[in-house]
């Protein structure tokens, strides 16, 4: 996948992908759309990336204060954006993901739109509510909430990574399919054999969401205070966690070490708070333990329900108790622990897998210029 270079452009079918992260940094990028380049490109589809942020820009954009470098890569984004304006015409399809500029205006959207190509949305969180990075707290007043519904409103077709929110979606666009958030299994396999006799018990995720691994302090603390050292918990994210009365081991997320970190851990936890902004959420901390055979204990939040089956391919607790039986029953039989790791990476083979979805993607891209 290319940033944009028209020379390149000699399949029939052109996709432009617009978003604001470089390959290969964003999650929500990543696995929503980069990992499926490959398939369309194979299926007659020339594929390029126009992004905003690069590495540099990136680091200054998500530390807290530096206003003068935010407004500096602000200013550099909309230039690049116009850029990507001027060749927009060219494309059969552009593919917007989440948001195509860091404020709440809609100008970029709009314009793409007047360009005569087909418009895709694609979003992976209930991005309607204002939910933002400690980092860029104070710069929430730039936020609308109603640009996501704009977004929509103008799109040719809406992909929503969960029923939650392809119900918001519907209301203001017809043209709606789900599409879950979803792991190339080929690469997603367990490799790395164990080298210790204790039971990790891990999570993964980014520094917006460190805040929901802290939901699990009162069960961890109890079931750490049960097994001592036998039981490590780790936490594979960007930032350190901190939890009184618990011992967190940092992992700090890279990419190219990405199934090594987690396949460090013998069972994932996702808790979730039961709010609107979670009924957003894809699951997908659960799919990738669940991809890599580990057994996943989730909140029964959301579409959670949808991916675990309760005692058959993982566990839902509803509250600090069940929490606390689960695990226990997990950290105690390793039989368990292969039976429901097992049957999770059945699943997520036959319904969140690149395999399981590529055809949906294609087909619906296709169904747009045919």
């Amino acid at each position: 996948m290319e940033e944009i270079n028209l020379s390149k452009m000699s399949n029939p079918k052109q996709l432009l992908f617009v978003a604001l992260h470089r390959p290969g940094r964003s999650p929500s990028q990543r696995f929503r759309f980069e990992q499926f380049v490959p398939y369309l490109e194979k299926n007659g589809w020339q594929c390029d990336y126009a992004y905003m942020l690069d590495e540099q820009d990136d680091k200054a954009f998500y530390t807290p204060g530096a206003y003068f470098s935010k407004a500096r890569i602000v200013l550099k984004g909309f230039k690049k954006r116009i850029s990507h304006l001027s060749s927009a015409a060219d494309y059969d399809v552009i593919f917007i993901q989440r948001e195509s500029f860091v404020s709440g205006s809609t100008y970029f959207e709009r314009r793409f739109a007047k360009k005569g190509a087909k418009i895709v949305f694609d979003f992976d969180d209930a991005i309607w509510m204002l939910d933002i990075s400690d980092a860029n707290k104070n710069l929430s007043w730039l936020k609308d909430p109603s640009k996501t519904k704009k977004i929509i409103s103008i799109s040719d077709h809406v992909i929503a990574g969960n029923k939650f929110l392809a119900e918001y979606a519907l209301q203001f666009n017809e043209t709606v399919s789900v599409i879950p958030t979803v792991v190339d299994t080929e690469y997603y396999q367990s490799k790395f054999p164990k080298s210790n006799g204790s039971i990790t018990i891990g999570w993964t995720g980014s520094q917006t969401t460190n805040k929901h691994f802290e939901l699990a302090a009162p069960f961890l603390r109890t079931l750490k205070e049960k097994y001592g050292d036998m039981l490590r918990i780790a936490a594979v994210t960007e930032r350190e966690i901190e939890i009184d009365g618990v011992d967190v081991d940092f992992i700090r997320w890279d990419k190219e070490r990405e199934i090594e970190n987690l396949d460090q851990i013998d069972i994932g936890i996702m808790p979730l708070p039961k709010d609107e902004w979670s009924r957003g959420k894809c699951g997908f901390k659960g799919i990738q333990y669940m991809s890599l055979g580990k057994p996943s204990v989730m909140s029964p939040v959301g579409v959670n329900p949808e991916i675990v089956t309760h005692g058959v391919n993982g566990f839902l607790p509803e509250s600090d108790e069940q929490w606390v039986d689960y695990l226990t029953q997990l950290i105690d039989y390793e039989d368990l622990r292969n039976e429901i790791g097992q049957a999770g990476r059945k699943t997520i083979e036959e319904k969140y897998s690149v395999n399981a979805t590529q055809d949906q993607l294609l087909s619906l891209l296709d169904s747009l210029v045919d």
